[in-house]
């Protein structure tokens, strides 16, 4: 009788969490108190209970923080626990490969907004002009009919259908063959070097899983910081021009997704030191590094489309 109440089955039927709810909570908070921090723009407007945008902002990530690290945690607890049947993990392993298809189809949005923009300069379609509330202009006026568009300076530029004055300004755009090419090849590296970890951890050698994170980790860093050096010295500007929203929306959410890896491997090597992984049990690292080619594969694709082929014919004009 006792066999006949046990575990029949190679699933894993999960106990009640509070998790989805304390996460789903945690990421509405934050993006409340980012949009009242941005549409305030730092002067303090209220949101929910009379707090400031950046006060929400703050409780919001710091829940999301605590949920990460409690779910993370709970997971590792049933992988330990004998939970993580062969079942179980290629289950894990279709569920991390939709989570990257869903990802592949939010960076597909930007792609087409920037295609959209670059092959077709000259097209009817209008956009507000943020600085009056009448203003309109055809988007062959706002390109000058080509893409790259042609150099605006906000201090001289007008609208011609209503002479208000260009929100921001475009100057040119970055030369391919400088930063953006060295992030390429610092993400190819990275690529290699968390399949190095990997072959390393299959093999059982843990000097060499160890060292390949390290060495991602660290590539990873080194790219978020180059790229932050090079938003810095943009000739364009985010708002008021629809080039610096095409580039900005695409290659700053890949920055965020590289952040984001770069944590999630860096879990992973904690992990790793501390002796968590096996090689027939290492799901947590493996959807890191599958995560991880994920944001290399996007960021060859950006570099190609909008570094290179984008470039017009003066790249690093202005700088």
């Amino acid at each position: 009788m006792a066999q006949a109440h046990g575990k029949q089955h190679d699933y894993h039927l999960l106990d009640p969490s509070p998790w989805p709810i304390v996460a789903s909570v945690s990421a509405l908070v934050t993006a409340i108190g980012a949009i009242v921090w941005m549409r305030s723009l730092g002067e303090g407007a209220t949101g929910l209970f009379g707090l400031s945008g950046p006060w929400l902002f703050l409780i919001g990530f710091l829940g999301l923080v605590l949920t990460a690290a409690s779910w993370w945690r709970d997971v590792i607890v049933e992988a330990n626990e004998g939970y993580h049947t062969p079942v179980v993990q290629l289950h894990l392993r279709y569920g991390i490969i939709l989570f990257i298809a869903s990802e592949v189809m939010f960076f597909v949005a930007w792609f087409w907004a920037y295609f959209d923009f670059a092959l077709f300069p000259g097209d009817v379609h209008t956009f507000d002009n943020m600085t009056t509330a009448v203003g309109m202009v055809q988007r062959n006026e706002l390109f000058g009919g080509q893409w790259p568009p042609v150099p605006v300076d906000s201090t001289e530029a007008v609208i011609p259908a209503t002479g208000a004055p260009v929100m921001g300004y475009f100057k040119g755009t970055f030369d391919p063959w400088g930063i953006p090419l060295v992030n390429t090849l610092i993400l190819l590296s990275s690529g290699v070097t968390v399949t190095w970890a990997h072959h390393a951890l299959l093999k059982n050698d843990r000097r060499g899983l160890v060292l390949g994170l390290v060495a991602t980790v660290v590539l990873g860093m080194i790219f978020t910081m180059l790229q932050f050096y090079e938003y810095q010295h943009a000739n364009f500007t985010f708002g008021g021009h629809a080039y610096g929203s095409a580039f900005f929306m695409a290659t700053g959410f890949h920055g965020a997704h590289v952040i984001i890896g770069t944590i999630f491997l860096l879990v992973c090597l904690i992990r790793a030191i501390r002796g968590a992984f096996t090689p027939k049990q290492h799901f947590g690292f493996e959807a890191a590094a599958w995560y991880w080619h994920f944001v290399d594969v996007v960021w060859l694709f950006l570099f190609a489309a909008i570094y290179v082929w984008g470039a017009g014919a003066n790249p690093g004009a202005g700088h």
